[in-house]
């Protein structure tokens, strides 16, 4: 695929970066979405359709956990945007370098900026897609309370948090990638795995004590508690929620760049 870089001969090295990557987020929604009729909103309708069978499946046992079926149906959509957030974005990104080998042995280009691209792509796309909708079920909720205004402005930082988490975890296994052709089909697995160990259509209450203390690994636990917290008690933010997710997405993030920088030298002679 062409890729069309205007020259800009007093442009910074940052401000090359800066519209490389813009350029790249516009080929990737332009090129996801050709020809569909919904475009960005695909990703509204599936976790609403997820939703749905959640609910009519898991509603009437679980139901009492939440309070009401209603609270459960909005529990169910905010751990699903959370989970389908991840799995899209980091399996994008995942096979962002090696699908980018061609272009990148006709033209020197900064590497990161292809796993990079995928994530914030997913970013614009939850922005105009699910959030509007997540911030009318916060203020919905908190509107009794007076807290409405402080609710939806606090969705800022567990979202950041969730985009962190997924940017570490994108560049880590699109440098591994380029090594190890069949992470695709172990990844499935990972992503699963983290999908079934997050509470998502089912209250964390039915844990078992003894598997509980093994779901605090997962990055994504803090940060749908977080939202849901924040989305569906009415209550200010709790501050160790918010604290717990963005600490989670910094150390991954740093890992994953550490991860990508130290292994890209070796990135040319396999793509």
């Amino acid at each position: 695929m062409a890729l069309s870089l205007p020259t800009r001969v007093n442009w910074s090295p940052i401000q090359r970066y800066l519209e490389l990557l813009q350029i790249l987020v516009e080929r990737n929604l332009k090129g996801r979405y050709r020809g569909s009729f919904l475009g960005v909103y695909w990703s509204l309708l599936n976790p609403l359709i997820m939703t749905g069978i959640y609910a009519a499946i898991f509603g009437a046992a679980f139901a009492s956990f939440y309070g009401s079926a209603l609270n459960y149906v909005l529990a169910a959509f905010t751990g699903l945007l959370v989970i389908n957030f991840f799995s899209a974005s980091t399996s994008q990104a995942l096979s962002s370098v090696v699908a980018s080998g061609g272009l990148m042995n006709k033209i020197k280009l900064p590497i990161s900026v292809f796993p990079l691209s995928m994530i914030i792509a997913n970013v614009f796309q939850f922005v105009v897609g699910p959030l509007p909708l997540l911030a009318i079920v916060t203020i919905y909720k908190s509107w009794e309370s007076g807290w409405w205004f402080v609710n939806a402005i606090s969705l800022f930082f567990p979202l950041l948090a969730l985009s962190l988490v997924c940017t570490g975890v994108g560049f880590f296994v699109s440098a591994l990638y380029v090594f190890f052709r069949d992470l695709p089909y172990f990844y499935e697995l990972v992503t699963f795995m983290l999908w079934i160990g997050s509470p998502i259509f089912y209250p964390s209450e039915i844990v078992p004590e003894q598997v509980r203390r093994f779901l605090v690994i997962n990055p994504l636990l803090p940060i749908i508690d977080s939202i849901r917290q924040i989305s569906l008690s009415g209550d200010l933010p709790e501050s160790g929620l918010i604290v717990h997710g963005l600490l989670n997405g910094l150390i991954l993030l740093a890992l994953g760049w550490l991860c990508f920088r130290s292994w890209q030298k070796n990135f040319m002679d396999l793509l």
